[in-house]
């Protein structure tokens, strides 16, 4: 039906609209697999990035989190949200505040907010757990400036959810990967950047990007209100064992290993602060609630996929 009057249609024939605040890779995998059946706009902070947001079926709207003024337009756009950038790291007059989740949490409530909203936080906010078994009720206990930005983000929005009436998701999120996705384990190997030796290894988890696509477009419809999920694999492996078998996968040399004690003086602190931290994730809430059946059930799976690729590109090619 069409009202001639006003020139639209009732909200009931209307597509669907989504704002994704964070449009990268991730948030490309969410727009390919929506295939045109919800009207996506996304919000970039780089002009430069308008034609390929386009291209990819997007309306893009230029605004920065940093620069709360230029938020204002996204105030009642879409009754869906997807929430996936980051906190920023310099500039900060609290380092353990994510101002960006704060600017956004203001600009949407402006007018009518968003039924619902999905932020994708990490599973970092826990610490180390000594490589205990981890679900969603145990309490956060961040060590870094990153995991208590990522933190005091799902705190904002939770308490957003709660004053608005918004359904409000919060995905903890591990290592993300993929034979597609740039940098991640093979530049690692490639680098010969070391590991620790078993002994003084930490336990980590991961989620291929495909199916973390899938878990938030699962989240944006069909979540709990309130509720923390985990989007991790089934993978139990400390993090050498999962180098060493990317690189055996992939024909790439395995990591040297290296002790504890020598750690500090060859690694970026950065990759350090994995180091310190050692958990296993369960993902019941995320097959249970989410219904959500992995595509890549472990690491070996997700990392195979790209040696068939490869393969297959060789065969055709000869």
């Amino acid at each position: 039906m069409f009202d001639a009057m006003t020139g639209t249609r009732p909200a009931r024939f209307r597509r669907q609209r989504l704002l994704v605040v964070g449009c990268g890779d991730i948030g490309l995998r969410v727009v390919r697999r929506l295939a045109g059946r919800v009207r996506v706009l996304a919000l970039t902070s780089s002009p430069q990035r308008v034609p390929a947001l386009r291209a990819a079926g997007v309306t893009p709207l230029v605004g920065d989190l940093d620069q709360p003024a230029t938020l204002r337009r996204l105030a009642g756009l879409a009754p869906r949200v997807l929430h996936l950038a980051p906190p920023p790291t310099k500039g900060l007059s609290d380092w353990r505040l994510d101002p960006r989740s704060r600017a956004l949490a203001a600009a949407l409530a402006r007018r009518t907010p968003p039924r619902v909203l999905v932020y994708a936080s990490t599973s970092g906010v826990y610490g180390d757990c000594g490589g205990a078994w981890v679900d969603e009720t145990r309490l956060p206990a961040p060590q870094t400036p990153r995991a208590w930005r990522r933190w005091d983000a799902e705190q904002t929005w939770r308490l957003w959810g709660q004053r608005t009436g918004a359904r409000v998701t919060v995905l903890r999120v591990p290592g993300i990967y993929a034979p597609d996705r740039p940098g991640g384990a093979p530049q690692r190997l490639a680098s010969g950047t070391p590991v620790l030796r078993r002994e003084d290894d930490v336990y980590t988890n991961h989620i291929h990007a495909e199916d973390l696509a899938r878990a938030c477009l699962r989240a944006l419809w069909l979540a709990r209100p309130q509720r923390v999920v985990h989007v991790c694999d089934d993978t139990e492996r400390l993090m050498g064992d999962y180098l060493d078998g990317v690189a055996d996968l992939l024909g790439l040399p395995r990591p040297p290993r290296i002790a504890r004690d020598g750690a500090e003086r060859q690694l970026p602190l950065a990759l350090l602060s994995f180091m310190n931290e050692s958990r296993r994730l369960r993902n019941g809430r995320l097959k249970r609630e989410l219904r959500l059946r992995l595509a890549y059930p472990t690491v070996d799976d997700g990392w195979a996929q790209a040696t068939a690729t490869s393969w297959s590109r060789t065969s055709h090619s000869a």
